[in-house]
């Protein structure tokens, strides 16, 4: 398990849950470091590389694999989806705060490595928010794709539920910002 002088926070959530939203508001906010993921899905129209994902392709991502190169990584709904080791371990040497926005099987296998991680999971108020929030993302995907995604947001948050150290309610945007804000500025030391 490794030490740092930074804080690690691994924020989680369902597809459409306003994950993104809130981590790029923290970081806006605390001047923290979010390290962009590596994926070889296909870019959606209203992304840009390497600043929502590093997208690659197959071939370059299990090159990574070889190389050591991911601290985690996984095949979600198709794609490879994985967290570049070298620029955690760079901003934490730095005393930075650094955000990993990854699923909650990622989430769980960063806290193997680094036992002070904060695991935050995101939750919507309703379900049937995230559909409309999937309706409206896009990401170039498909019906089938967007039905798969809603059916894995159901045990993912029940997985949370049982490992993450915080779950915060996304029903109103400012209010979840403030209150992951303040699980990393650790001003509130319960599961919420």
């Amino acid at each position: 398990m490794k030490d740092n002088n930074g804080k690690l926070i691994v924020i989680s959530g369902p597809s459409g849950v306003g994950k993104s939203t809130i981590s790029s508001e923290v970081v806006k906010r605390l001047d923290a470091y979010l390290c962009t993921s590596v994926t070889t899905r296909t870019k959606g129209e209203n992304e840009v590389d390497g600043e929502h994902y590093q997208f690659i392709t197959t071939e370059e991502f299990n090159k990574g694999i070889v190389e050591d190169r991911f601290l985690e990584y996984a095949e979600v709904f198709g794609n490879h989806y994985g967290t570049p080791w070298q620029p955690i371990e760079d901003a934490l040497e730095e005393g930075e705060t650094v955000l990993l926005e990854i699923d909650v099987q990622g989430g769980l296998a960063v806290k193997k490595v680094y036992k002070d991680v904060q695991l935050i999971f995101i939750v919507p108020p309703h379900t049937s928010d995230l559909k409309k929030r999937l309706d409206g993302r896009q990401r170039g995907e498909n019906d089938e794709s967007r039905k798969k995604r809603l059916q894995g947001a159901g045990e993912e948050t029940a997985k949370a539920w049982q490992h993450y150290d915080h779950m915060v309610i996304n029903d109103d945007l400012e209010t979840a910002i403030n209150e992951v804000i303040e699980i990393i500025q650790g001003k509130t030391g319960e599961n919420t």
